[in-house]
């Protein structure tokens, strides 16, 4: 005798609702992160005639310390003694995710637009996919063609088309940076499972001012300082706050509801969130090529994206 379903017809929509509530504040958690890590490329492009890279790059962590130590300090003191353990791995992350990465974004920003850094920095899952194969993951045609594809953007976007391959300056510095943020997230696979996320977050922050300290002096020593203006010390304040306390909890939270794999495909958003923060904010125009690469650069890295088969 068959067993009938006696749910009452009008909760089943409900119950629908319900389960798709934390999928979508999952994904507006991962946009929001990646909206807000948008706009570091248009401040380091705003500021790029007013405030020297590495002091940009300087006074972003320390702000990014003042507002994350509240929330982490105690949880990293409990965590000292694990931390210590592990401080070659932390130093490694921090000089690569925090003192390199942020810097040469910055540095970037001198000469090239917030919008081919954006879509050049949107080929860093492509690098990804290398460091796996490398470690000896196995890659899949689609994978690999993605990873083609997302290259042929960029190259075709820093040689503005022309095979001479007559780079700028910005976008050599910019793929360096890719460089760095790719191998920064390859390493963050083997981060320790017994730290926590805070202290993580805290200590690399600190350590990687640190070793910024000393290139800080010297910009200091040669280059003078900047006149702290409302024009500077509003997008230090979005890069320090925003960009590096409140984008991370963000994204960490939204990988905490909807997985690492659906939040990562929202991270590919970025390169049209900085064309049009750039276009709105900066009167960065738009060209049909940045438009070409911009759809190979996506398209690419969707591709690579793609689980090995």
């Amino acid at each position: 005798m068959a067993v009938l379903d006696r749910t009452p017809a009008h909760t089943a929509p409900a119950a629908a609702r319900a389960a798709a509530r934390p999928i979508g504040v999952g994904l507006a958690l991962a946009a929001l992160a990646t909206v807000v890590w948008s706009g570091s490329f248009v401040t380091s492009r705003a500021l790029h005639d007013t405030v020297p890279p590495v002091q940009h790059a300087f006074w972003r962590w320390i702000i990014a310390i003042a507002a994350v130590a509240p929330f982490a300090v105690r949880e990293t003191w409990r965590q000292r003694g694990l931390l210590r353990q592990h401080l070659a791995f932390l130093l490694l992350a921090s000089l690569l995710g925090v003192t390199v990465y942020n810097t040469l974004v910055n540095q970037a920003g001198m000469t090239t637009s917030a919008g081919n850094m954006g879509m050049i920095m949107a080929a860093s899952p492509v690098l990804m996919a290398v460091y796996e194969r490398l470690g000896g993951a196995r890659l899949g045609a689609r994978r690999v063609t993605g990873m083609l594809v997302a290259c042929a953007g960029v190259l075709l976007l820093v040689s503005k088309g022309s095979l001479t391959m007559d780079f700028a300056v910005g976008d050599l510095w910019i793929i360096a940076a890719a460089v760095s943020f790719g191998s920064y997230s390859a390493l963050l696979r083997r981060k320790p499972a017994e730290i926590g996320g805070l202290p993580f977050l805290f200590s690399t922050f600190v350590l990687g001012a640190l070793m910024l300290l000393p290139v800080f002096v010297a910009s200091y020593a040669v280059q003078g300082g900047f006149t702290p203006t409302v024009g500077t010390v509003s997008p230090l304040l979005y890069v320090g706050v925003v960009s590096s306390a409140v984008a991370f909890f963000a994204w960490n939270k939204a990988i905490s509801i909807i997985g690492a794999a659906r939040a990562g495909v929202v991270y590919y958003l970025q390169p049209v969130c900085v064309a049009l923060l750039s276009f709105a904010v900066l009167g960065e125009a738009m060209g049909w090529l940045q438009v070409l690469c911009m759809g190979l650069i996506l398209g690419g890295v969707v591709l690579g994206a793609a689980r090995a088969k």
